[in-house]
């Protein structure tokens, strides 16, 4: 059945796909002038365990045309060839479990090592009995004991367009009394080997007289600079050195991606070295490994993998001819879809409308100066305004009323710490609580969403940038002739009944101050989670009313659409109320844009981020793909992001035109539900979770807003029995932040 679901899956992509016909001729800075290769480690590893079937299969299905499929080789008791990249099978095999007294010790290269070794199996015994697993525990498990080891034979059995062997362990092995190199020779008798690489240079100069280099290239792969090979003697580092020996015994280089950009410990990119010029000028081609969306990246990148093969193949001084990878559908889309496409055109009508969330508030702190002048610059549509009010009545941008995260306030204004039940169940310092001339004496601050500082964003500009009051975002707005602005209003009643701030009149004379009612070149979009605030803006016929529904729904009644029409013209929902995740994997999509859309309700999806924790397995980690779902599949009318830049980047592609068959050089597949959860057998389905509650009239409309207190009495912040907005939902107000709300992975809260 399980295979069933493979073809059925692979059905859906390929016949998405349609090979494209040849796409323009590019210049490359590759060593052929070609463009650079795409080599899948152990087949798409990042998603299935490694040279598994599916891992394998899918590789051919999703990657460029092309593709190269690499296997490290491992030699069984009886000589036979598998495919794995830890000399040891405990951590991606179920061998330890069935062998519990199989573990041995030895030593490799000077170095002891103690596990499960497949030089103490024969063939017939791993091959029968011995499953794969996923050895990388934030990757998913669900496939983990249903794929037998694969044998070298199996693979190129596939026929993939290009096949790499990887020989790390020649001299260790031939201690043993197994040889590599005899199975090698005898492989090239039986099947097609385009790479042969090895890490020693003993086999590579044996291997020199006996492959036809005209049909299999020999490459020197590089180790850690301190890490000695076995040949020589010397360091990795030192061999490096003379690349006009390695020119000798080879036609290549593969080496770990940081002895190319450096990457310094803060976490940033240094300037790169001079290896790939340097190789390109001995006529060795490079290629570099390393690669992979689920792991830290320099912060150079925003969380987006794509940069980094970017930043690889597309800079002005050198292109690598060939990226290693566990992801190849994401280094396919970089060289097909990004990679000398800087000058890219704007995007087509008719795609969602990028929209800022707090600015990149990915790449500086929220609602700064940086930050919006960041999401212009990448191209967002429209850039955004939360809107916070001070005790002195002063309305500026920030994410939450609450302090805590987008600035530095809590600790010098801790005295001002409260708990305010109406607006969130935590204590905080509230903008009310400070004038602004006090708010002046702090900084912003980049907001972690995910309680972890391993995944910190940009920290080097961590409390960079400037507050902007609503009239300066504003003025700002109009001068860079943005598309337009979404101002977003929460707390309205609070305000006005406990702390005397009219937050409607202040956004109300602001946007007429700066004439925003009086224009109709750019788009005012006004949104709140209070159908009474929608209410008091209805008579600006230019600006368009957007509800924010915060809460995870899984279906909108006619009549909850219908009472929405009466208050406004748009809703922002959460990715939840779209796509059921279960373990990270999307089960199905709701009815709940399709509803909405079909009232003529256009239709935000609030946030999208880079980081791959935030995101399902079908988006096989990489947020372009989430990005090409929600536009091309779901078909919303927009989305808020914490990173602009990536949503521009994908529009301004060539691959974001699906209509275009046969031109297209990659498609960018949008994510099936519940196609990759059915690969996996019945046993491992995760449990089915209760339906997501349905919208109803009640949960959509507010109480009228309170009347503005008199501020005279200066009351400090107490509880209220009023009903706050949407009151019907207060109690699941923090579960639909995200699909991914409370799940964690190496302990990273998702949201």
């Amino acid at each position: 059945m399980i295979r069933v679901f493979l073809l059925i899956f692979l059905f859906i992509h390929s016949s998405l796909a349609q090979k494209a016909t040849a796409p323009p001729t590019k210049k490359w800075m590759t060593l052929s002038g070609e463009q650079p290769l795409v080599i899948a480690r152990g087949g798409f590893s990042g998603l299935f365990p490694e040279s598994s079937s599916f891992a394998n299969q899918m590789t051919e299905s999703v990657s460029l045309n092309g593709v190269v499929m690499l296997c490290n080789l491992q030699l069984t008791s009886d000589g036979v060839g598998i495919c794995l990249s830890d000399i040891r099978l405990d951590n991606s095999t179920t061998i330890s479990s069935l062998f519990p007294k199989g573990a041995k010790s030895y030593t490799i290269n000077g170095v002891n090592l103690r596990g499960w070794f497949s030089l103490d199996f024969t063939s017939d015994v791993l091959l029968n009995n011995v499953s794969l697993v996923q050895n990388i525990y934030s990757r998913p498990t669900l496939f983990d004991g249903q794929f037998p080891i694969s044998t070298v034979e199996d693979v190129t059995g596939l026929k993939p367009a290009h096949f790499w062997l990887n020989v790390q362990y020649d001299s260790f092995y031939n201690q043993q009394k197994l040889s590599p190199a005899a199975y090698v020779e005898d492989a090239l008798t039986r099947m097609s080997i385009g790479f042969l690489s090895s890490p020693e240079i003993g086999f590579l100069k044996s291997m020199n007289g006996k492959v036809n280099k005209q049909k299999t290239k020999l490459i020197f792969q590089f180790l850690g600079l301190d890490e000695v090979e076995p040949t020589s003697k010397q360091k990795y580092g030192s061999i490096l050195k003379n690349l006009a020996n390695i020119k000798t015994f080879a036609s290549g280089i593969l080496v770990p991606k940081d002895y190319i950009w450096t990457v310094n410990a803060n976490g940033y990119l240094g300037a790169p070295t001079t290896l790939v010029s340097d190789a390109h000028k001995q006529g060795l081609e490079v290629y570099a490994s390393g690669f992979a969306n689920d792991m830290p990246l320099s912060y150079n990148y925003s969380y987006d993998p794509s940069n980094e093969y970017i930043q690889f193949i597309d800079n002005s001084q050198f292109a690598v001819d060939g990226v290693l990878t566990d992801f190849p559908p994401t280094a396919s889309e970089a060289i097909a879809c990004f990679a000398n496409n800087k000058n890219g055109t704007k995007p087509s009508k008719g795609n969602p409308l990028v929209i800022s969330n707090n600015g990149a508030s990915g790449i500086y702190p929220g609602c700064t100066d940086l930050a919006y002048q960041q999401a212009v610059d990448d191209g967002a549509d429209i850039i955004d305004c939360s809107v916070q009010m001070t005790k002195d009545g002063v309305a500026f941008c920030l994410a939450s009323a609450d302090l805590a995260a987008d600035t530095t306030a809590m600790m010098p204004f801790i005295d001002r710490k409260a708990l305010i039940p109406e607006i969130q169940q935590e204590m905080g310092v509230f903008s009310f609580a400070l004038t602004w001339s006090e708010l002046q004496t702090v900084k912003p601050q980049i907001a972690n969403p995910f309680g972890n500082t391993a995944m910190v964003r940009n920290p080097a500009a961590k409390n960079m940038g400037k507050f902007m009051t609503l009239s300066d975002f504003l003025e700002y707005a109009k001068a860079k002739a943005v598309s337009g602005i979404l101002i977003n209003i929460e707390n309205a009643a609070y305000l006005a009944s406990k702390e005397g701030l009219d937050i409607v009149g202040a956004v109300t004379s602001a946007l007429s101050n700066a004439t925003f009612d009086k224009q109709s070149t750019q788009q005012v979009l006004i949104q709140s989670d209070d159908t009474s605030v929608l209410s008091k803006f209805k008579n600006v016929p230019t600006y368009k009313r957007v509800l924010l529904i915060k809460e995870k729904i899984g279906d909108a009644s006619k009549q909850s659409v219908q009472e929405i029409k009466k208050y406004a013209d748009g809703v922002t929902i959460t990715r939840g109320a779209i796509l059921e995740i279960a373990d990270f994997f999307i089960v199905s999509q709701t009815n709940v844009v399709k509803e909405l859309q079909a009232a003529n309700l256009t239709v935000y999806v609030k946030q999208l981020r880079n980081e791959y924790v935030t995101l399902a397995f079908d988006y096989f980690s990489d947020p372009i793909v989430e990005i090409a779902t929600y536009a091309k599949s779901i078909q919303v009318d927009g989305f808020m992001t914490d990173y602009p830049g990536t949503a521009t980047k994908y529009f301004r592609s060539p691959c974001s035109n699906l209509e275009k068959k046969g031109t297209v050089p990659y498609a960018i597949l949008p994510a099936e539900p519940g196609s990759l959860l059915g690969l996996a057998g019945p046993e491992a389905q995760p449990p089915a979770a209760p339906p997501a509650a349905a919208l109803e009239v009640a949960d959509v409309v507010d109480p009228p807003l309170p009347p503005v207190a008199d501020k005279a009495a200066d009351k400090a912040p107490t509880a209220s029995p009023t009903k706050s907005p949407s009151s019907g939902w207060a109690n699941a107000a923090n579960l639909g932040f995200s699909t991914f709300a409370a799940i964690v992975v190496y302990g990273f809260a998702l949201c």
